[in-house]
């Protein structure tokens, strides 16, 4: 796809560093907006890279006065559960860096999954009234799904920010950023690690959009994706 950027790395580690960098170069430039709003996700490589994001946020001294956190997704499990993408977040990233309670914006998954998803969407309009966030990370699953947008899900007709889906693995109630809104989304940045999602991941760049990861990439401009898969042109 010539409106996706792809930069490969030898090893998840390296993957982890690069994005890492990467996103505290970009939050460090002096033009930086004021109210600058990310959506975070889960996985694996997400632990890696929120480490890095401590220990060179720490060495350089980063300030992070302004950034508001979202999620891409949510599990809907309470925050103190193990499965909880806040958890995860809360214990590599936020409390490490001391971020303020204001700047992070939970999806509350202890709730019904519709009066959570509705808490979100309101959550996100209140503090980017145009609804467009500045970054958004992705992982991407073995069956090229992201966020929790899944291969062959019915969507809604008109899909609010946020709404709840039932994924195809364990726990199976979620709630997710809608197409639309990873479509508007300022920057797009996929951590893609792992050899198994090889073929998801080429066919993605090679313009399948049956595939989550597919659709979003075509449907947008422009978009990063990091990955230590083998990808040929």
């Amino acid at each position: 796809m010539k409106n996706v950027e792809v930069l490969k790395f030898v090893s998840p580690e390296a993957l982890a560093l690069a994005a890492a960098c990467a996103w505290l170069d970009e939050l460090a430039v002096p033009e930086r907006k004021q109210l600058y709003s990310v959506a975070l996700s889960g996985g694996r490589i997400t632990r890696a890279f929120l480490n890095n994001v401590v220990d060179q946020s720490l060495k350089r001294h980063a300030s992070w006065e302004g950034v508001h956190f979202f999620w891409a997704d949510e599990r809907c499990v309470p925050p103190t559960d193990a499965e909880s993408n806040f958890l995860l977040a809360n214990d590599l990233l936020f409390k490490p860096l001391g971020i303020p309670v204001g700047q992070i914006h939970r999806v509350p998954g202890e709730l019904p999954p519709d009066e959570g998803a509705d808490f979100a969407s309101r959550e996100l309009h209140k503090h980017v009234p145009d609804g467009k966030l500045n970054l958004a990370f992705l992982g991407v699953g073995e069956d090229g799904h992201v966020a929790s947008l899944f291969p062959g899900a019915c969507l809604p007709s008109h899909p609010p920010s946020f709404y709840p889906v039932i994924g195809p693995k364990p726990p199976p109630q979620r709630i997710t950023l809608s197409y639309e809104m990873l479509f508007i989304t300022e920057k797009v940045w996929v951590l893609a690690s792992g050899a198994g999602k090889q073929l998801v991941v080429q066919a993605s760049l090679n313009g399948n959009d049956a595939l989550p990861l597919g659709k979003v990439l075509k449907g947008r401009l422009h978009s990063k994706v990091f990955t230590d898969i083998t990808i040929t042109p």
